[in-house]
C-alpha cells in the first residue's frame, strides 16, 4: 500500500504526516510530495528518513492513494493526473467540493457512500466539517430548517504566512510579508477569502454550499459570517440552529454526547466551555453553550471548536483513507 501526502512540508501536510503516525495506518511505502523548491528536503516517518520528491515523480510511482494539501490550483492539475495511474486522491483544497461527480466527505456522517470507483474524493473546509459534524445527529431527529453560523477562525487556516506574519506584528517587527489586507495582532477581520458578488465571501459561501451537499438537503437555510482572528489551536464557532420539530435540551445534550467525534464542555456554572485551548492538537469537535434560543421557537445555540489542521482537514483526510484502505487493500 503506496501512500503519498502531497503539500507535504506545509502547516496541513505536517499534520497529516502526525496524524498517520498516531493512527498506524497500514503504509508500506511512504511517498512525500511538494513542490520544486521543496523538492530533497528530509521528512521522517515512522522514524525513517526519507527525502520530498516532486510531482512527476510520485505520479510515475503510481501511488494507490495520495492525500493533497497543496492548493486548488495544484489539485486541479495534478490530481487527474495521479487518478489515471488508479491512485484515489484524497483533496483538501476546495477544487472538487461542490463538483457532482465527486463525493464531499466527513466519515462520521457520510463515509459510508464511498465506493470503489471513487477516484477523486473531496475533503471540506475546515468550518464546515466541525459545524456538520455537531449538527448531523440533531439533523436526524429534529430535522434543520435554518442555520445561522459566525466562525471565529485561526490564523493557522491561511497557512505558515499568517502565523508568521502574527508573530512578526507581536514582535513589533515590520519585515514580514503580510498576507492580511491589515494587521491580524490585536485585531479581527471580517474577511476570509475573497468578496463574492453577493456580499458574502468565497469562505462564507463554502460553509453554506459544502453543508448543503454534505447533509444531502438544500431546503436548509443557511447564512455565514466568517471572520479571522489571532489565535492558534483551532476554530470556533457560534451556531443558532432552527429545526422544524421540538426539542428537549436534555435530548440534545444526550445526542451530542453519543455522537461519533463529539466532546460535550458545557457547564458554565463552573466557567467551562469550549476553547481553541481544548482543542489544539485533538481530534474531537467540542461544543458547549448548548441553550434555547427564547427568541424563536424550536431554535438553539452551540459554540463548536475544533483544531483546524487536525479534524478540520488532516484528520478527516486520513479517515477517508482509512475507509479506503478498508475497502481496498483489506487483504
Amino acid at each position: 500500500m503506496k501512500l503519498a501526502v502531497v503539500g507535504v512540508t506545509g502547516l496541513v501536510g505536517q499534520v497529516i504526516v502526525k496524524v498517520l503516525e498516531e493512527r498506524n495506518i497500514r503504509v508500506d511505502q511512504f511517498i512525500p510530495v511538494a513542490s520544486e523548491k521543496s523538492v530533497g528536503i528530509e521528512i521522517t516517518f515512522r522514524n525513517t528518513v526519507y527525502q520530498v520528491i516532486g510531482m512527476e515523480t510520485a505520479i510515475s510511482m503510481a501511488p494507490d492513494i495520495a492525500i493533497f494539501s497543496a492548493g486548488g490550483s495544484v489539485s486541479l492539475e495534478y490530481a487527474p493526473a495521479f487518478a489515471n495511474t488508479g491512485c484515489v486522491v484524497i483533496d483538501n483544497s476546495s477544487a472538487w467540493r461542490m463538483n457532482p461527480e465527486h463525493k464531499l466527505i466527513v466519515p462520521e456522517i457520510n463515509g459510508s457512500i464511498l465506493g470503489l470507483d471513487d477516484m477523486i474524493i473531496a475533503n471540506p473546509n475546515c468550518s464546515t466539517i466541525q459545524m456538520v459534524l455537531a449538527l448531523a445527529p440533531l439533523h436526524d431527529t429534529f430535522r434543520l430548517k435554518r442555520i445561522v453560523v459566525s466562525t471565529y477562525q485561526s490564523v493557522t487556516g491561511t497557512g505558515k504566512a499568517a502565523v508568521d506574519q502574527l508573530y512578526a506584528e507581536r514582535n513589533g517587527s515590520d519585515t514580514v510579508d503580510r498576507v492580511y489586507p491589515y494587521a491580524i495582532d490585536m485585531n479581527v477581520l471580517p474577511h476570509i477569502d475573497v468578496f463574492m458578488e453577493n456580499g458574502y465571501t468565497n469562505e462564507e459561501m463554502k460553509i453554506i454550499n459544502e453543508t448543503h451537499k454534505i447533509l444531502h438537503d438544500d431546503s436548509i437555510a443557511i447564512t455565514a459570517t466568517a471572520v479571522r482572528l489571532p489565535v492558534m489551536g483551532g476554530h470556533s464557532e457560534s451556531v443558532n440552529a432552527e429545526f422544524h420539530e421540538e426539542f428537549d435540551l436534555e435530548r440534545i445534550v444526550e445526542i451530542l454526547s453519543e455522537a461519533e467525534g463529539i466532546t460535550v464542555i458545557d457547564n458554565p456554572g463552573q466557567n467551562e466551555y469550549p476553547m481553541p485551548l481544548h482543542a489544539k492538537g485533538k481530534d474531537d469537535v467540542f461544543v458547549g453553550r448548548i441553550r434555547r434560543d427564547d427568541s424563536h421557537p424550536n431554535t438553539l445555540n452551540m459554540w463548536i471548536v475544533a483544531d483546524n489542521l487536525r479534524k478540520g482537514a488532516a484528520t478527516n483526510a486520513v479517515q477517508i483513507a482509512e475507509i479506503l484502505i478498508s475497502k481496498r487493500f483489506a487483504s
